[in-house]
């Protein structure tokens, strides 16, 4: 899912195209992207981009006469800038924004169609979409502790609720954390002042950071690798792979449709975190350590790499 860097990047490169342009049409390939039937989308043609926002991870078009459309990406959504009036792609595409300098496709790579498109009138109409978190680069170290440690979680899942924090998901909580030297699985509640000092840093640093990454890149024209998986990350996406600070294999935690990443030399003093369904099948013989692990790679390694989603029919007796 796109996060705070990548939105961030997106809503300037699409400000610089249409803000203070006209909104001729939307075109939609997918009636269900549509999500709102009032006030009618029509209503928004004609109509001049007066700017273009952030709202966590959504991006918000403000027209003229109060019109505001809200776009959130999910998973797979995104955008692409074409010349005027492109066609819509067959597979992936699900709508196109018509501009007088250009076009703005939405695409989806995803079977699911989670993207979405809303069209409300008025900032109390906006409140809806906001979960409340707070703005990381904008706040002070004060206040984002008070934001993580108004409810006892673990640093992982504090980082990734929108409800605490604004734009950070899965693989910008991975990168900060490791950057942090903090375990996933640490609790908010244990947290000394220096721990705390070194995950604000860090949050603050690995997104400014990815965030002129990005910039860099669409320098001369609009975004095209927006993904959670980037070769240059230290541990998202990267398990198996050498730690690049240390050289120690990345470790993951597989749950859900979800994984996180983390070096165990950097972040958790060498012990491995319990993978949640490896370890209930392993029971006491989940590797405790990295010593462990590499004697018990061999038998891990034939094992389903989730477990949990198997849909193999057990064997009967």
């Amino acid at each position: 899912m796109p996060e705070l860097p990548d939105i961030t990047v997106y809503v300037e490169r699409i400000a610089e195209r249409t803000k203070g342009k006209v909104l001729e049409a939307i075109r939609f390939a997918s009636p269900f992207v549509l999500r709102t039937a009032v006030p009618p989308i029509k209503d928004v043609f004609g109509k001049r981009v007066v700017d273009i926002g952030r709202l966590g991870k959504r991006v918000v078009f403000y027209f003229e006469d109060d019109f505001i459309l809200v776009v959130h990406l999910m998973v797979a959504g995104r955008f692409k800038w074409e010349a005027r009036g492109a066609k819509i792609p067959g597979k992936l595409g699900l709508a196109a924004f018509d501009f007088e300098t250009g076009t703005l496709i939405l695409t989806e790579a995803s079977s699911k169609k989670r993207a979405s498109i809303h069209l409300v009138r008025g900032k109390d109409a906006l409140r809806e979409f906001d979960r409340g978190g707070l703005e990381v680069m904008d706040a002070s170290r004060e206040a984002i502790v008070w934001a993580l440690t108004r409810e006892r979680h673990t640093l992982k899942r504090a980082l990734t609720d929108p409800t605490i924090l604004s734009g950070i998901g899965n693989a910008y909580s991975d990168e900060i954390l490791h950057a942090a030297k903090l375990s996933p699985m640490k609790l908010t509640s244990a947290m000394t002042d220096e721990e705390w000092t070194r995950l604000v840093d860090a949050t603050k640093r690995v997104l400014a950071e990815r965030t002129e990454v990005l910039r860099r890149e669409s320098k001369d024209g609009f975004p095209e690798r927006v993904t959670a998986f980037r070769e240059d990350m230290a541990v998202h996406g990267r398990y198996g792979k050498p730690c690049p600070v240390c050289g120690t294999r990345v470790q993951r935690i597989v749950y859900a449709d979800n994984e996180t990443n983390y070096c165990p030399t950097c972040q958790t003093g060498g012990k491995l975190l319990a993978d949640r369904s490896l370890s209930r099948l392993l029971r006491e013989d989940w590797p405790r350590s990295l010593d462990e692990l590499e004697e018990k790679r061999p038998a891990l390694a034939a094992l389903p790499a989730n477990p949990a989603r198997s849909t193999k029919p057990a064997k009967k007796p």
